[in-house]
């Protein structure tokens, strides 16, 4: 085992996520709580542990597969792309208040997790099965956010 890798690997996202959530969603709790919400809204304290959870498991999703022989340019290329669209859509939603760009970019971005975690399947099984948690939490928050886009 790399621990090194492995931290790094897991330290990126949740130190990123942690950065721009300090950044792009400052004044995010009177935000969202401002907004027209559907009945299925949780309360913002679930975004951070959620959040936290999710990093460090698509972390350890992104160590196993890289220290694999099979690992490919395009299993990383995927993985990056879609973390950095991750990190964009708070902007999007809460820095910049634009729900409906919002709205599209997730789309996209759910995508790039999906595409994610079949080429992570495709290296390690156990790499893939972890991303589905994620893609979950992404469908979910998909709905809400175009909920809240066509509520405001």
């Amino acid at each position: 085992m790399d621990y090194r890798k492995l931290a790094k690997s897991v330290l990126i996202p949740v130190v990123g996520g942690s950065i721009v959530g300090a950044i792009a969603t400052r004044n995010s709790k009177e935000i969202y709580n401002d907004l027209k919400k559907p009945s299925f809204a949780p309360p913002s304290w679930v975004f951070p542990v959620a959040w936290t959870g999710l990093y460090t498991v698509m972390g350890i999703a992104k160590y196993r597969v890289s220290v694999k022989e099979k690992n490919t340019k395009s299993s990383e290329l995927l993985y990056d792309t879609q973390l950095g669209l991750n990190f964009l859509w708070s902007f999007l939603f809460f820095k910049w208040g634009l729900r409906g760009t919002a709205f599209i970019e997730m789309a996209a971005l759910l995508t790039l997790i999906t595409l994610t975690a079949f080429e992570f399947y495709s290296i390690d099984r156990t790499a893939g099965l972890a991303m589905v948690p994620y893609i979950g939490w992404v469908t979910f928050a998909l709905g809400l956010n175009y909920s809240m886009f066509r509520n405001n």
